[in-house]
């Protein structure tokens, strides 16, 4: 209850809250309120927002609904965030854990891994990663998980490094608990805390992720994702801007709602901040 409390007590995360509870109203509603293919053609081609009551936000370059696009976008913006973070976080908490708690030889090898993934830039990498496996949704999605869990391994690293010589571990060690029941069942709860938070940025980056890739019209042209429409309306970008537009606003609203989640959480979960 002070966790909410806590959170409560920051305008920016109560905005951020309120935003992202739309996305999801939007993406859980989508199917209601526009039951219909979202890339079936609809009317006229670039009829502009506003100006017909049947298109209140206007049709693409082939005449398909821009709302419909937009509604049924959320669903893909937060699949692929939420699936792609809970990957990269899993992998990244696995591997963070096993080399922070091991240390010696286990460490150096785990992080030797970790950075050979950091070598490359992210986007590059997952470039490389859809060459090679394909572009849909399902390989998107794992795609934008696997380069997007070195940052979690090493926050996790650093949170069982710092744990795993406090007194409870070591009673648990006197206890007679095994390895395996101290990772998980001692040391993890304690250290999920910041990682949690940190799923937040994995989160707003992975939807990024996605967006530029379907701009660059690499993800899955046969879903209805807000990347897809940016890149449809480059075409028309200097006539017709309000394509690319309004998807842009989408993911900019969504990216921003999440990361002031992500600080809301921060602000309510982190200790040193407890008597503020």
């Amino acid at each position: 209850m002070d966790a909410i409390k806590r959170y409560f007590r920051s305008p920016a995360a109560i905005v951020g809250l309120l935003l992202l509870l739309v996305v999801i109203g939007m993406a859980i509603s989508a199917g209601w309120f526009y039951p219909r293919d979202p890339l079936s053609l609809a009317g006229r081609p670039l009829i502009w927002p506003f100006s017909n009551p049947r298109f209140l936000l206007g049709t693409d370059n082939s005449g398909r609904d821009i709302a419909a696009q937009i509604f049924h976008g959320a669903r893909i913006a937060l699949l692929i965030g939420g699936a792609a973070t809970v990957i990269a976080v899993v992998i990244g908490v696995l591997i963070g854990a096993f080399a922070g708690y091991f240390g010696g030889i286990v460490d150096t090898v785990l992080m030797r891994i970790t950075e050979a993934f950091q070598i490359l830039p992210n986007f590059v990498l997952l470039l490389v990663l859809v060459a090679v496996f394909g572009s849909t949704l399902t390989t998107v999605t794992i795609a934008v998980g696997i380069v997007s869990w070195p940052a979690p391994a090493r926050l996790t690293r650093a949170e069982f490094l710092s744990l795993r010589n406090r007194e409870f571990v070591q009673a648990g060690r006197t206890l007679g608990m095994k390895d395996l029941q101290l990772i998980l069942g001692e040391i993890l709860p304690n250290a999920l805390p910041p990682v949690i938070v940190y799923a937040s940025v994995v989160m707003a980056v992975a939807i990024l992720l996605e967006s530029a890739l379907a701009f660059l019209r690499l993800s899955d042209p046969n879903v209805a994702s807000w990347g897809n429409l940016i890149g449809l309306g480059r075409d028309v970008l200097r006539v017709q801007w309000y394509v690319a537009a309004i998807p842009g606003i989408a993911i900019l609203l969504t990216v921003l709602a999440v990361s002031l989640v992500g600080q809301g959480l921060n602000d309510a979960l982190n200790p040193r901040l407890k008597g503020r």
